[in-house]
């Protein structure tokens, strides 16, 4: 029962962070990552960043698809977790916040009467009298 919770805990928060790749949400996920390998060493938080970084790179060039690296990231949370149990509020705070994406806005312009937008414009670009 406790490792099926870990193995949810840890697939939310994978997905989670194959979300923030995508949104390009990288300042932010470094911040996450290095949160949730708190309790670990110095390494396993060097080893988690470096393969943010590769894995991040993957995936804006196509070499990797967001299935494997959420399997991926799956496994390494779920070893981690098991490793160090005290992280559990991190990630499991981490698998439960919604992922926001980039705001577009998009916006209209309506020309009305003469000038350079709008009205009666005759003539060609080269008018020569």
């Amino acid at each position: 029962m406790l490792e099926d919770v870990a193995i949810a805990i840890s697939t939310g928060a994978a997905g989670n962070i194959v979300a923030y790749m995508l949104n390009d949400q990288m300042d932010a996920l470094r911040a996450q990552i290095t949160k949730m390998f708190r309790h670990g060493t110095g390494q396993e938080r060097a080893t988690a960043l470096r393969t943010l970084e590769h894995d991040a790179d993957a995936l804006s060039e196509h070499n990797a698809t967001r299935t494997n690296l959420t399997d991926q990231w799956g496994n390494l949370l779920l070893s981690y977790l098991t490793a160090h149990p005290e992280a559990r509020e991190d990630i499991e705070s981490f698998a439960a916040s919604p992922v926001t994406g980039k705001t577009v806005n998009i916006g209209s312009q309506n020309f009305y009467g003469p000038g350079s937008f709008g009205g009666d414009n005759n003539g060609t670009i080269n008018n020569r009298v």
